[in-house]
């Protein structure tokens, strides 16, 4: 059986950590770059940067930031926000991400996962998809969380996945923020008709939420941001309580 992956999110607005609820009122949490070194000590699995304003603002992710917080970390990064061309991609890599995070324009331009995967790897490629619960049924959206895209969560997922996504990082915006759990129904309907691992992303509150997440929702990860930012859950001891719940985690 793979492990279990735990992955730190850190959400970057004006250059500092930040984090919300359902995508909106949000707070400092602190410098990314010593986020990052604290993450890689703890014994956290890899860790994201996601610049959550680059696609809004029309510009592209802050490249030395991603440089300084990858010359601290010894664990995968992954880095998303503004990426909509090539180019962008071989500059986050050439700033030590080993992976690279599309939503946006991936939503705006299918061909860009095609293009990513073909020129840099399948590996390389983690299609984020932002979604919300409405009318009975998962809507994505553009612009992190500010403009509706018209697309649906599953079909748009197994698109992605056949485009050459190598993983598919799924962010219940209704869940966001919440500290409820995640939205498990959705990861586990995401597991069943994908073959590429899937994150699960939004209403971490509680360790018990990481072993649904893992238990119900089939997860391969699971990402989180405020509840280990501000020492609410402690990674080595969230790894310890899965392990007890017989959730295999690396160590």
């Amino acid at each position: 059986m793979l492990a279990k992956r735990i992955i730190p999110c850190l959400d970057i607005k004006d250059g500092k950590t930040v984090k919300g609820i359902n995508f909106v009122n949000f707070r400092d949490a602190g410098d990314p770059v010593e986020l990052g070194k604290a993450y890689s000590a703890q014994g956290a699995d890899e860790l994201v940067y996601l610049d959550i304003t680059a696609s809004h603002e029309g510009r592209k992710t802050f490249t030395d930031l991603v440089r300084r917080v990858a010359a601290n970390v010894n664990i995968p990064f992954t880095v998303g926000g503004g990426i909509n061309e090539m180019g962008d991609v071989d500059r986050l890599l050439g700033a030590g991400a080993d992976k690279v995070s599309v939503n946006s324009a991936a939503l705006r331009r299918p061909e860009l996962i095609t293009e990513i995967a073909r020129n840099f790897g399948s590996q390389v490629c983690v299609v984020a998809i932002d979604a919300g619960w409405e009318n009975g049924e998962w809507r994505c959206y553009l612009n992190g969380g500010r403009v509706p895209a018209d697309r649906e969560l599953f079909s748009w997922a197994e698109e992605a996945q056949n485009r050459g996504a190598g993983e598919i990082l799924f962010t219940s915006m209704t869940h966001d923020g919440v500290k409820e759990g995640y939205a498990n129904e959705a990861l586990a309907r995401l597991n069943e008709r994908l073959s590429v691992p899937v994150i699960a992303s939004g209403g971490a509150g509680r360790m018990e939420h990481f072993r649904d997440a893992f238990r119900i929702g089939k997860a391969d990860a699971a990402l989180a941001a405020s509840v280990f930012h501000f020492g609410e859950i402690p990674i080595d001891g969230l790894k310890a309580y899965l392990e007890k719940e017989n959730i295999c985690v690396r160590r």
